[in-house]
Parts: C-alpha cells; structure tokens; sequence
C-alpha cells in the first residue's frame, strides 16, 4: 500500500501512545548521556553501554507490529544504534548491516507490502520509490547513509553511487545530474540534501557530518584505486580531494602520504617529498611517510639526506609508540573506518627496525662509508641473537635479503675496514650454520624443472626441486663463506691458511658423469643443468637457518 505526502497516519490506540512517549523520553535520555560523555576519557565504555541499552530499546519497539506513527523513533534509534556500533568498535565495520534491512522491511510491513525476497539494493529502491510518507523521509534517508557507509567500507563504490542517485531522485528529480568532468559518485553524494534534524528525535552523529565523511572516504577510495590502476593524475586529483575533507590528523596524514606516492611514481620527487613532509607536519607518527621520504632521498641520489631519514626511522620506531586511541572521540562514525585496501595497507607498511637498521648498513657499505656499516651491521647481527621471530619479518613481506647473506656482506665490509679476524668469525658463523644443512649427495633432474603442475606428482616434484634449491643456496653461501676467509687470511699474511680455503671453496668435479655430478666440496655433490646459472630461492628466509641461529 503506497502512503502520499501528507497523508495523516491513522491515529494509535491510547496504550500505543503511551509507549512511544516512554520510548522517546528513553531515546532522548540516551542520547543526552552520550552528549556529556562523548569527549571524555571513557567514551568506548559509554558507546558499548548505550549501544546496548538503545538495541534493548530497540527490541522493545519492535515486540509491537510496524505501525506508521512509530517508524520515525524506530528508525532513530536503530540509526544511532549503529553508530554505537561502529564506535565500540573502533575498527572497520565489515558485513552487511542487517539491521537496516530489518529497518526497511519493518517500513514496508507498516505499509502493506513486502519484501523479504528482495537484496538489499533491490529493497531500497522499493522502500525509496513506494513509500511516501513525509515523516518517514528524514530517518530514511539518515538510515540511507548509514548504508553507504557500510558499502563504502566494502569497497561496493557502484552501490553507493546508485543509492544516493535514488535519494536525490526521491527528493528532487533534477538534482541526481553529474556535469561532464566530474567525479559522478563524488557529485551525487554532494547533490544529497541533508534531512533536517527533530528536536524530539536527536542523533547522537548529525547527518551532515556523515556526509563529509562518506565524501571523504569516497574520494580517498577512489584515489586509491587509480593510484593502483596507474591513472596517476585522476588519483592525485582525488586523493587531493580527499586531503581537502572531513576527517582527522590521522587519516589526513595518510592521504598526504598516498599524494607523496603518487607524486614520485610520476616523476615529481621535490612534489613528493613536499607532500610526505606534510604527512609528518600533521602526525609524525606516521612513520611510513618517513620512510617514503628516505626512498625519494634515494632515487635522488642524496645519500645524506636518505641516510638522516632512515636514522630518523629508527629511531622513531625504537620509542614506545604512544596508547592507541581513538582519533576524534567525538564522532563515532569516522573515515578512517570506511577505507581498507591491499593498496592502502601496501603504501603504509611499517618498517620492522631490523630492515631499517639493514639499510642504513647497506647503503653506508654502498657509499663507501665503512666504518659507519659495520657498526650497523654489528647492530644488525646483535638484533638477530635477541631471536628471529622479534627482529625480523616473517610474513614473506619483509625488504631483507637472506639471512646468511646478510652475514656475508657484514663479512665484506669488516674486510674493507681491515678488521679481518672479525671477518673470517663472520664467514665462521655461516659456514657452521649450512654444513649440516647440505646433504651428502645432492641430485637436481633436469625432468623436474620440466615438470608441469598438470602432470601426476608434479606437485611432489615440485617440493623435491624447492628443497634441491634450498641445498644449493646453502651450498653457496658456504662457498662465498671459505672464499671471504681466504681472501681475509691473505690479508692478514697466512699463506697456508689462505691456500686451505680457497681450495674449499673451489667446485672440483666427483664421481660419475661430469655432466651429471659437480661437487663443491668433499661433503656434497650435485648435478643441476646450467649450474653456471644464478641459483636464489624466492622463500624470505630458510626455516633451517632461522631454527639454527636462534
């Protein structure tokens, strides 16, 4: 049954009214609770006490039959009821928001029709279009935000774009139109007007607020994507956009930083690092902006500068980061919990202070600054003896090369600063740790590296060849090993010494085929095909030498 604007509902049954005073009264003490509370210091305990009480009110409303004089409150309190949702959360909502489909089915029973096979697009369209009710436009259209914002936080960017065309087009058909240029779904929820707020129904978020914020977010999302996509000037228009909205020091840092990238993937380093240095200027907690500064520094070939920012890094990272807590208390529904994406998560990566300590090694190595990279890798090699699983990324993520590696460049640069014995304990170290790693005989068939994921076995085949390339990875290392001690102990006028281990270290042919079989040393013999090749696992680090060096 469709209600006109205007049209009066019939009038409720005395006990009826008596209820929704009762429930309003309660409604309207809640929110004024959540008024006093809201910037205090114990407002995630406030929302997950209101939001229980107002769902427990809202259960009480919906014990009765829908009836048309009580849609308005119900549709309050289930709007604010959420919202207490979100902020006793403080986190990205996820999920489909049942209870505004409740809501809506709850409006369309109160007017005579159904909807329960419908989605829930399909369902507003039909609650949009068919239910004219005046006083049912203004909770409608609040709860209609709500919803956005749960299709925004799951990247549903057509959805909310149709939703909000359905709004401007309930209120006023000419106002849902995009001119040719801009952002379509930017527009539309800009073209949204804002429902007025009752006195006798208060919101514990005004809708105007949620608007900004769904504009925010929207443009932020947006921007990511072309970032991802390589449409470089449409994302940096966007998250431009996004920088320019409503939203807190936090978010607003990382729009700044996302502009920093963008700005470097298309050639404007001093652009970059204007927009970085911004993120820091408005949270130099966010630290990934630092570090995107540093690999600016680097493409630029200003190595003091990379280096003052990557020691600035560490030792930001090295400090207690301060409580976690909410951004801006006041408001319960915020962008930040609406924008989630690998892309995002990608940009601000936090560095582990080993990889930022590595770094610094390395690239003090590279610029011939010895004496500043072994006392960073000595650090470095210090960080790992308080255990692998504390200082270095496991999660496959992690900018490291391999352990052992690592090892044998610290090894390279106590070499160049003279400080040989120390090189050849090093070298000592890796030796030790891939020896027992190595089996006897070490055989690599050149039919599994032919082998197809189609074929039966392959997936065995596979496992077997991962594990061949891991014995050859080790083997090398040890190699690279007796090699730094050789050349360490000729510095040093230990010809013998020297002579003993470059003879290790030297592959020297053994048994069977000499196409078949190269030994490195005594210990181990292997047959690969183009052994000359570079032979690197693509895994982050070895299980085995992880274990071993803890």
């Amino acid at each position: 049954m469709k209600r006109r604007r205007g049209t009066d509902p019939s009038p409720e049954p005395e006990p009826e009214r008596d209820c929704l005073r009762a429930w309003t009264a309660h409604s309207q003490e809640l929110v004024g609770r959540w008024t006093s509370v809201r910037c205090g210091g114990e407002t995630r305990r406030a929302c997950r006490q209101l939001r229980d009480e107002l769902w427990e009110l809202l259960r009480s409303i919906r014990g009765l039959p829908a009836a048309l004089p009580a849609l308005p409150l119900e549709l309050t309190v289930l709007y604010n009821s959420l919202l207490f949702t979100v902020g006793a959360s403080d986190s990205a909502i996820k999920g489909e928001a049942e209870g505004i489909r409740q809501g809506l089915l709850r409006v369309l029973e109160a007017c005579g029709a159904c909807g329960q096979d419908l989605g829930t697009e399909e369902l507003w369209e039909k609650v949009l279009q068919e239910v004219t009710v005046e006083e049912l436009q203004a909770p409608l259209h609040r709860l209609g935000a709500l919803q956005a914002a749960w299709w925004l936080a799951a990247s549903q960017l057509g959805s909310v774009a149709g939703l909000f065309q359905l709004l401007s087009t309930a209120e006023d058909p000419g106002r849902a139109h995009c001119s040719e240029g801009q952002n379509k779904l930017l527009s539309l929820i800009k073209a949204w007007r804002v429902p007025p707020e009752g006195a006798s129904l208060p919101l514990v978020q005004s809708a105007k607020d949620l608007k900004e914020i769904l504009c925010t977010a929207a443009a932020f999302l947006q921007g990511l994507q072309e970032l991802e996509a390589g449409n470089f000037p449409t994302a940096l228009s966007l998250l431009q956009e996004a920088a320019g909205g409503f939203c807190s020091k936090n978010i607003l840092a990382q729009i700044y930083t996302c502009l920093g990238c963008c700005a470097q993937r298309m050639g404007k380093p001093q652009t970059a690092l204007q927009h970085l240095k911004r993120a820091l200027q408005v949270d130099f907690q966010c630290l990934p902006a630092l570090s995107h500064v540093a690999v600016v520094y680097h493409d630029l070939g200003e190595i003091d500068a990379e280096l003052q920012a990557l020691t600035l890094l560490y030792e930001a990272l090295g400090k207690s980061p301060p409580a976690a807590a909410s951004s801006s208390p006041c408001f319960l529904m915020q962008a930040e919990l609406l924008v989630h994406t690998p892309v995002l998560t990608s940009l601000l990566r936090r560095r582990h202070p080993s990889e930022v300590k590595y770094f610094l090694a390395q690239r003090c190595l590279q610029d011939g600054r010895v004496a500043d990279a072994v006392e960073h890798y000595l650090d470095f090699l210090s960080l790992l003896r308080e255990g692998l699983q504390q200082q270095v990324p496991l999660d496959g993520s992690s900018a490291l090369p391999r352990i052992p590696e690592v090892f044998l460049e610290a090894a390279s640069a106590l070499e160049q600063a003279g400080r040989h014995q120390d090189a050849i304990t090093v070298c000592e170290e890796v030796i030790s740790r891939t020896t027992d790693l190595i089996p006897q005989v070490l055989r690599v068939e050149q039919r599994l590296e032919q082998s197809e994921s189609s074929l039966p076995g392959a997936e065995l085949a596979g496992g077997l060849l991962s594990q061949q390339k891991e014995s050859l990875c080790c083997l090398a290392w040890r190699a690279a090993g007796y090699l730094h001690q050789g050349w360490a102990w000729a510095k040093l006028g230990k010809s013998k010494e020297a002579v003993t281990q470059f003879s290790r270290e030297s592959p020297a042919r053994s048994g069977g085929a000499p196409e078949d079989q190269v030994a490195l040393s005594p210990r181990a013999r292997y047959a690969v095909p183009g052994a000359g090749e570079e032979q690197r696992s693509s895994v982050g680090f070895p299980a085995q030498f992880a274990d071993l060096t803890r």
